[in-house]
């Protein structure tokens, strides 16, 4: 089995979504041994924008389609996800390949793995909230890999990461008892 370990954020150690996917991807080692780990860095090894003259990338694609779990870190920038990664999932939705339209119009080709989108925001965006309108991350990526046909898009989340240490230190306390909960 293999694990595809995406990591987008700009602030290196700093970063949080970083910390938090590598503790996910370190807890799925553990309940399976054998498991092969391929890394992608967006940001020491950034793609370019995505072209018509480029087109499609296919060792990227090939990459996200031999994994079964792919474990991507995804912090908010600015209500949505890095540039970074938005060229890397612009690389993985290619026609015939990734998903197809039939007479029912699109239809995914990518079911059968999990992703995990690990989520972390300086403020709460979360259902519920007074600003949840203004995400424009989880709902990207989850209906993104939706429509690649992934069923089984889960998420890691810290959010309210820029008020104040206790609020911090609930919602880093919270993703890592998600990331225990994880089976997959």
């Amino acid at each position: 089995m293999t694990i595809l370990h995406v990591d987008s954020s700009i602030q290196g150690d700093t970063s949080v979504s970083r910390a938090l996917s590598r503790a996910a991807v370190s807890h799925l080692a553990g309940l399976h041994p054998a498991l092969a780990i391929v890394r992608r860095d967006l940001v020491a090894a950034p793609l370019a924008h995505f072209t018509a003259a480029e087109g499609a990338d296919a060792a990227v694609l090939d990459e996200f389609l031999a994994a079964r779990i792919v474990v991507v870190g995804a912090p908010m920038y600015n209500f949505g996800i890095p540039s970074q990664l938005k060229s890397w999932l612009d690389r993985l939705a290619v026609p015939g390949r990734s998903f197809r339209y039939g007479p029912q119009g699109p239809e995914g080709l990518c079911g059968g793995r999990t992703v995990l989108l690990v989520s972390t925001r300086g403020g709460v965006f979360s259902d519920g909230s007074p600003r949840a309108e203004m995400d424009h991350q989880e709902g990207h990526l989850r209906a993104f890999f939706g429509f690649l046909g992934v069923a089984d898009v889960r998420i890691i989340r810290a959010e309210g990461l820029a008020l104040g240490e206790a609020a911090q230190q609930a919602a880093l306390q919270a993703a890592h008892d998600t990331i225990r909960q994880l089976a997959a």
